[in-house]
């Protein structure tokens, strides 16, 4: 049981699932964002 509480490879892992997971929302977030703008200007353009 020592060892296994003082294991740090899978609170590694973790934190790497974590920061993964938050890059991906940020991503996420930033190309709704981007596709909305776009389908906006996209639709002015077609009324000219």
């Amino acid at each position: 049981m020592r060892n296994f509480a003082h294991e740090v490879r899978g609170a590694t892992s973790i934190e790497y699932a974590l920061i993964a997971s938050l890059i991906s929302i940020i991503i996420i977030a930033g190309v709704q964002q981007i596709g909305s703008k776009l389908a906006g200007f996209f639709n002015i353009a077609s009324y000219l």
